[in-house]
């Protein structure tokens, strides 16, 4: 080898060789030597379920600080998946907002349609918990899936509802008759959602284990969102009535109007009220 002043030391001054077997290739990761470890998951173990017990395994081990482990191929996948699952829903959450923001012309109502998801998504999660499976990537496609089946309980109660505020109901008349009304298509469509989902909640047929988190997730979260969207609803309508006569009401007091407004005559957000609306032209009598 040559050393700095240009002069040549033979090797073996400082190093000896020997023969000996070897790794015909050494891989590297980050410009570190690093071994590759496989293996295959077991009939019925979840991919999350390995690597929490890999991760387990590891903080028994002791391995020293000078060796990291990290996970690559699909259970990297699963990782940064759920590390997007937030990301998800709430965009899922935020998109629904806005298109029925802006179907019902509200930003009051929208909310109250929604208030039936976090029953769903408690349902699907005890579901889960309670049939021995994690939250998997195929687990969060079933609770995006709730998000959009579950809501059209809150849209067929506050539809109707509205309806009947516009004929002159107060908020408690309306939601009452609208649930009574609505109460058959409401069982008749979750019903038929259970139905759908629960033969792939059962897990029959081939590869069952990777699609059965998915109807676990969503006849849990339709089975609680069925028994307290009945009840949560109309309670959180009549409080959202409440709460937009009171936006009207202060409103009104800072353009100066007088007059108190009643809080079962209170009009919605969506709604304008007749003395705001333009008067109608006169047609000019020839």
């Amino acid at each position: 080898m040559r050393t700095a002043s240009g002069s040549l030391v033979p090797l073996g001054a400082f190093a000896r060789v020997d023969r000996t077997a070897g790794a015909l290739t050494v891989n590297q990761l980050g410009q570190l030597p690093a071994v590759t470890i496989s293996y295959n998951l077991p009939q019925g173990v979840a991919l999350g379920d390995s690597v929490t017990r890999i991760n387990a395994l590891k903080e028994q081990i002791g391995m020293p600080t000078v060796i990291s482990t990290t996970f690559a191929g699909t259970a990297k996948t699963f990782q940064d998946s759920l590390a997007n699952q937030g990301f998800l829903v709430g965009g899922a959450i935020l998109t629904i907002y806005i298109v029925l923001g802006i179907l019902y012309e509200s930003f009051i109502h929208p909310l109250t349609i929604l208030t039936g998801l976090p029953s769903a998504v408690l349902g699907a999660v005890v579901a889960l918990r309670f049939a021995g499976m994690d939250l998997s990537v195929i687990a969060v496609i079933g609770i995006l899936m709730l998000i959009g089946i579950v809501k059209k309980n809150g849209i067929m109660m506050v539809d109707v509802a509205l309806e009947l505020r516009r004929d002159g109901m107060s908020a408690t008349e309306s939601i009452h008759k609208a649930c009574l009304m609505r109460f058959r298509p409401i069982m008749m469509t979750t019903l038929a959602a259970l139905m759908g989902t629960f033969p792939i909640a059962l897990g029959t047929g081939a590869s069952a284990e990777l699609r059965q988190p998915l109807g676990v997730a969503v006849v849990g979260g339709l089975l609680a969102s069925q028994a307290l969207t009945l009840f949560v609803t109309p309670v959180i309508y009549v409080y959202m009535e409440n709460f937009s006569g009171w936006l009207v009401g202060l409103w009104s007091k800072r353009k100066g109007e007088t007059g108190p407004v009643e809080a079962g005559d209170q009009p919605s957000l969506f709604k304008p009220r007749e003395d705001m609306l333009p008067e109608p032209q006169q047609a000019a009598a020839e």
